[in-house]
């Protein structure tokens, strides 16, 4: 499970640039800040008012007062920032979020986003989420493809919606796929699967790319 995700993880980082301020949601996504690529600068930001956010500190070294927007205890790099909740979200709906990185429990083929509740259990609310997909420039999802064997995405999300039409890219450990206007796009295949396998674990018609790559 632990080689899955930072697989997953490790992939989404290729997708971040020079000089990018990035939003990484709750659980996978923070994996991320671990895996940023050599030589490349990203301004970490999380809604709790954080701006120069760093990757998790190593056990023991954790400072109780720096948590991210999880809870999890992580790092600053210098010159960070702290601010209130008011200024982070000016931050984020002002547009000045390059991208997001959010995990799912649902996407579907017209890039409409489900990540917040199962009807019936017990949650604390969608957070940021509905503001951070609205204003970061580019919605990267990071999630396993399947839950227990169901399909993740879906021609027509079943849960309530988070938004619609504000997915641009999903990866899992089977690839990368883009959501385009004829529907969802694999550009990317883990040489762990076949085509047959992800179109198999995906609950819409998969498009495949005629330059079909290899997942880095």
């Amino acid at each position: 499970m632990a080689d899955i995700k930072e697989r997953i993880a490790k992939r989404v980082a290729m997708e971040l640039h020079d000089g990018d301020v990035v939003n990484l949601g709750i659980g996978l996504p923070t994996m991320v800040a671990n895996f940023l690529p050599e030589g490349v600068e990203i301004i970490l930001q999380s809604e709790n008012g954080i701006m120069g956010m760093g990757p998790a500190p190593s056990p023991g070294n954790e400072d109780v007062d720096i948590v991210n927007a999880g809870a999890q205890y992580v790092t600053v790099n210098p010159g960070a920032m702290f601010f209130d909740s008011a200024t982070s979200f000016g931050i984020i709906r002002g547009a000045h979020v390059d991208a997001t990185i959010l995990g799912a429990l649902e996407v579907d083929e017209k890039g409409n986003l489900s990540n917040w509740i199962v009807p019936g259990k017990m949650v604390p609310g969608m957070g940021g989420a509905m503001d951070l997909v609205i204003g970061a420039k580019k919605v990267i999802i990071a999630m396993q493809h399947t839950q227990k064997g169901k399909h993740k995405i879906l021609k027509e999300c079943t849960l309530p919606y988070t938004a619609l039409g504000v997915v641009d890219l999903i990866i899992t450990e089977m690839g990368v796929m883009e959501i385009t206007s004829e529907g969802v796009l694999l550009t990317e295949l883990h040489p762990d699967f076949t085509v047959d396998d992800v179109a198999a674990a995906t609950g819409c018609k998969l498009l495949v790319s005629p330059d079909l790559k290899e997942m880095a």
